[in-house]
């Protein structure tokens, strides 16, 4: 009863917005320990809990400022371009590269970013072609919802956290399911485009401004942080994040370490002066700070998934 008693109040104080997530973290469970009787030991477990925490929490960090480095120096711009140019005028064009920019900016497992740069990028063209906003939003929302079961992501990382298992025991069997997920993302991008092609069909040929949308989009696409791109290390960008990737599914290495020397190399060979780097660590520490201090997990033991099924202490009524 206790325990979803502090559920039920770290809920509430997170929904009335009383309290941040992170601040309730702390919070609502040291005070449900104390009113438990676990006062003497209290001290001594939180030190536990953050030696256990402390590789997830490395590893959300660098990976949120690894992809928001990656997006900085314009990793993503030319498919953003392209699917820009490619989309225009086309309802079912605008919504299927929604979806595509959508899943391809969500991989840095923060939602906030893919709702800012997808929305400015193309809010413009739905205005102006007169489409429902609310299929876009949609879109945007399924693709997050996705992404958002990469290793760095908040749901994930809670998973590994309960039943203590590795990142490579609960993502790498996701990528197929993933996979087929954002297939059925883009077929309902599809089908909301042959909706929306039919609709707008039906109006007058001047409320649909196609001419302007298309110039629109491309200047808004280059606003925000010109300065901080790096077009002539592009090829270096990429093959560093694919290389990444590989090495992940690969599980050469723990996460928090592919991550940390991945962003230590991206930002070495992007921003070499030390202002340049300050300025970037604290354009995103923000996120950094939120998403690692509020999703992390324990690190995981070497035993095996079953060996860890059955020596779990559950409690006993």
């Amino acid at each position: 009863m206790i325990a979803f008693a502090m559920v039920v109040t770290f809920m509430v104080l997170i929904m009335t917005k009383r309290l941040s997530a992170l601040i309730a973290l702390i919070m609502v469970p040291t005070a449900f320990a104390i009113l438990a009787g676990f006062s003497a030991g209290l001290g001594d477990m939180m030190i536990n809990g953050v030696k256990e925490l402390a590789p997830t929490g490395v590893m959300l960090v660098f990976a949120i400022l690894y992809f928001g480095l990656m997006i900085d120096v314009g990793l993503f711009d030319p498919l953003i371009k392209l699917i820009v140019r490619l989309v225009r005028g086309d309802p079912l064009r605008i919504l299927v590269g929604t979806a595509i920019l959508a899943l391809t900016v969500s991989l840095d497992g923060d939602g906030a970013t893919t709702y800012m740069i997808t929305t400015a990028a193309l809010l413009p063209l739905y205005r102006h072609m007169k489409m429902d906003v609310r299929m876009m939003a949609c879109v945007i929302i399924m693709s997050s919802g996705v992404m958002n079961l990469l290793p760095w992501g908040g749901p994930t990382a809670r998973v590994m956290s309960v039943l203590k298992l590795d990142a490579s025991d609960v993502f790498v069997p996701l990528i197929l399911p993933m996979a087929a997920t954002a297939v059925w993302v883009l077929f309902v991008a599809y089908r909301f485009g042959l909706h929306e092609r039919r609709r707008l069909a039906a109006l007058p040929p001047e409320a649909v401004d196609e001419d302007a949308s298309a110039e629109e989009i491309l200047a808004g696409d280059e606003e925000g942080h010109v300065e901080a791109r790096r077009p002539k290390l592009y090829w270096f960008n990429l093959g560093l994040t694919a290389a990444l990737m590989v090495a992940l599914v690969l599980d050469l290495f723990p996460l928090a370490v592919l991550f940390m020397l991945a962003f230590a190399m991206a930002m070495t060979v992007n921003y070499p002066s030390l202002a340049a780097q300050r300025e970037r660590m604290e354009a995103h520490a923000g996120n950094a700070l939120a998403v690692g201090g509020s999703s992390s997990r324990p690190a995981s033991s070497p035993a095996s998934c079953r060996e860890r099924r059955w020596s779990t202490p559950w409690p006993r009524p």
